[in-house]
Parts: C-alpha cells; sequence; structure tokens
C-alpha cells in the first residue's frame, strides 16, 4: 500500500513523513491514582471530559502466572491523561460506569479487555486501532509502527515486556505508559478517515464489535501440548512425561503467580524427556535442573518423570489430539487428495480478494472457517450454501459477502 500520511501537525508529507521523537507527555507525567480520593477525582474528570477515550493496560506477561492488569492508562479530551493502579485499586467500576457513553480505543483490543474487565470496565464500544490498521492495508501495525507511520511521531517501546507488577513503578515506564495513550485519539481519527476513503469503515466496525463482544475463551484442551519443542519427541510415552512436567510446573505456577517458563523452561521439559535419566542425580546433571531453585523440586520433576515410565499405555496421550475439526493441512494429500485440491484453489482465491482488497487474508475470512469448508463442503454447493457456512463459522457479514461467491466458484468440482 501507497501510503500519503500526514505529518505531526497534520501536513500531508509524502510516502516518508518526517518523524518527530515523542518523549514526554504533553502536560508531563500525570501522578499515579493509587487512593480511593485520587480515584474519585480521575473519575469526575473523566466523566466531564467529551469525546472517545484512549485506554490501555499493563500486564506482565512473562512475569506472572496470571493476565491481570497492573496499570491502566487513560486519555480523554477536555480530561488529560490517568495513570491509574488496580493493585491499590482493585475495583474500577466506577470509572467504568462514568465512561459507558463514549467509544473506548484500544490498540489491540482482544489483548486487553479481558484483564480491564476484572477490574470492572467494560467497554460499550471499541475502535481498535490495531485491527483498523490491519483492515486498512498497513503492513506494520503495532503501536509504535502505527503511530510513526501514520502520525509521524517515534514512541520509544523499551519497556513493553518489563515487569509492570513492579512497585514502585519506575519513573522512565511511567513515562512510557502514558505516552501509549498520548497519541492514540489522534490515531483512531486519522485511521477512521483512510478506513472511510477505502471505503470499509462499516466493515471495522463489524470486526470492532465482534472483538468487543467476543467471549472469554474456554480453556485449551491438552495445552501441554503447546510446549515448545515437542515436535521433537516421537513415542507417547515421551509425550506423557512432558505432560507430567508441565502439570506440575503449572500448579506451581499457580500457586506462586509466577509465569511457568521462569520455574521451569520448555526446553527444560524437552530436554529431560528426550534424555530419559535413570536416577534424580542423572536429571540434577541436566542444564537448568542443576540451578538451585529448580534442585530444590528434584523430587517434584523426578516424580513426574517416574509417573510417565510406569504409566499404564492406555493412559499415555496420543501422537494427535482428537478435534473437531479437519486434519492439519499438510496430510491432507495423504488423506483425501480431492479436499487438498479444493484447498488449495480456495485459498488461492481468498489470496486474491485479499491482495485487491488490501488487507491480510486471514483479515479477510477465518482461516479455520476455509479449512473447513474444504475438507466437508456444503451439499450442494452453491453461493447461499457457501455463505450460511461461514455464518455458521463466525465469519462477519461483510466477509461473508465478499468472498461466498469466490469460495462457492473454488470448492465446485472442476468439470473433467
Amino acid at each position: 500500500m501507497t501510503e500519503t500520511l500526514p505529518g505531526p501537525e497534520g501536513e500531508v508529507t509524502g510516502d516518508q513523513p518526517q518523524v518527530t521523537p515523542l518523549l514526554v507527555p504533553r502536560e508531563g507525567v500525570p501522578p499515579v491514582t493509587e487512593t480511593a480520593a485520587q480515584l474519585a477525582e480521575v473519575v469526575a474528570r473523566f466523566a466531564a471530559g467529551t469525546g472517545p477515550v484512549a485506554v490501555d493496560a499493563e500486564r506482565a506477561s512473562g512475569y506472572r502466572y496470571s493476565q491481570r492488569a497492573y496499570l491502566v492508562q487513560l486519555r480523554r479530551a477536555g480530561a488529560g491523561s490517568a495513570l491509574v493502579d488496580p493493585i491499590a485499586c482493585p475495583d474500577l467500576s466506577l470509572l467504568g460506569k462514568v465512561l459507558q457513553g463514549c467509544e473506548w480505543v484500544l490498540h489491540a483490543a482482544s489483548q486487553d479487555i479481558p484483564c480491564l474487565a476484572e477490574v470492572g470496565m467494560e467497554p460499550p464500544a471499541v475502535f481498535d486501532t490495531e485491527l483498523a490498521g490491519r483492515l486498512a492495508g498497513f503492513e506494520r501495525v503495532g503501536l509504535g509502527a502505527m503511530v510513526e507511520n501514520v502520525l509521524g511521531y517515534r514512541l520509544e517501546k523499551g519497556h513493553s515486556a518489563a515487569d509492570w507488577s513492579t512497585r514502585p513503578l519506575p519513573e522512565d515506564w511511567l513515562v512510557y505508559a502514558a505516552l501509549d495513550v498520548e497519541v492514540l485519539l489522534e490515531l483512531r481519527d486519522a485511521l477512521e478517515a483512510d478506513l472511510d476513503r477505502q471505503g470499509k469503515l462499516d466493515w471495522a466496525h463489524e470486526e470492532f464489535e465482534a472483538v468487543r463482544t467476543a467471549p472469554a475463551p474456554g480453556p485449551r484442551t491438552d495445552p501441554w501440548r503447546r510446549t515448545s519443542g515437542i515436535h521433537r519427541l516421537r513415542t507417547r510415552r515421551q509425550l506423557a512425561g512432558v505432560r507430567e512436567l508441565w502439570q506440575v510446573r503449572d500448579q506451581m505456577a499457580r500457586r506462586r503467580d509466577t509465569a511457568p517458563g521462569r520455574i521451569l523452561p520448555d526446553a527444560a521439559i524437552v530436554s529431560a524427556v528426550s534424555t530419559a535419566p535413570t536416577t534424580p542425580q542423572d536429571l540434577i546433571a541436566l542444564p537448568v535442573f542443576g540451578g538451585r531453585s529448580t534442585r530444590r523440586h528434584v523430587d517434584t520433576w523426578w516424580g513426574a518423570l517416574q509417573r510417565a515410565a510406569t504409566m499404564p499405555d492406555d493412559q499415555l496421550p496420543q501422537p494427535v489430539p482428537a478435534g473437531d475439526g479437519p486434519p492439519p493441512p499438510n496430510r491432507w494429500a495423504e488423506r483425501d487428495p480431492v479436499a487438498a485440491k479444493r484447498l488449495a484453489r480456495a485459498r488461492a482465491a481468498v489470496t486474491q480478494l485479499a491482495e485487491a482488497h488490501t488487507m491480510p487474508a486471514e483479515n479477510l475470512v477465518p482461516p479455520d472457517a476455509v479449512r473447513r469448508l474444504a475438507w466437508t463442503p456444503p451439499e450442494p454447493v452453491s453461493v447461499d450454501t457457501v455463505r450460511a457456512a461461514l455464518t455458521r463459522s463466525g465469519a462477519r457479514s461483510w466477509q461473508v459477502g465478499l468472498v461466498g461467491e469466490a469460495l462457492a466458484a473454488a470448492l465446485a468440482e472442476p468439470a473433467e
């Protein structure tokens, strides 16, 4: 996509906007809201503000087991910015209540909506600037890239992976957090104008509402199968070893509210299972397991490996988990060559449409819906039956309207 982009003051600067470093918030860094009295002042201030509200939340992924918010940032015209500590002020429902009459602007809203709901803040309407960027055809949709490409400001993103459960929060982290909402409303307006120009604004509103109303994800089936490096293990008993180590690590992490990988890395789990130590001393000799904190729990790790080693065959996990969907696409040619050809035609049709509308194929239509249609097409294959199947799969009306006819043509068996 060739972009003609507004610069920092709104002037058009062509394909390469002049970039201005954004180092401090315009009104300075607001004090962290930590008391009931401070929170009441923020509530009153934001209730008196006008227009949409920019909202962001910082978690401690990689450090904590939970995905709770450790800082909530807001900005609204007439109210300025606020940094709220949801540990000191765990109930933000009054703040959420006074913001029920306005649109909430978030970047990657699906990541923040669950932790905001935990503290009593649920948006009545959403504008997701990351999703807007995808629909508008931007190749890089991280907040820093979007702010730079669209507004001509450069944000410092050095603290995105910080441990936000730290108290007190360092001053430079607070600067970073305040800047995350500093220009979010300006970014929203620029992206709205771009989507409107491209005829995609109604599509975006459907996508935003789908994100806002999406049900909370249920527990994963066999989450231990996501252990990094598990593909190197070949036997069911080795898979059992991964499962047993993963489960005891998960229990320990949940109890401590510590990220599981900080207790025992995935690589250590796979190493222990593939090496198959015969004694606890052999286990301690492996990398990581000899460390002071890990060594303290050698009996726990060894016990998990022993359970896997002595488990009856009928309790061993299957190599591939049971599921209600089609098999992995790389196995289609062997399992059903006709379906593999249907999938290739369907993917080609989706790719062509996505390129024509300047957006990623996965935003044009859910890839899982395409796979399911190709594996088990409706009978008979027609535009109406394909559109009905897409709707049942969760595709939005704009997606169904755009891809239904092309997918129906791709799924139909070619004449001999």
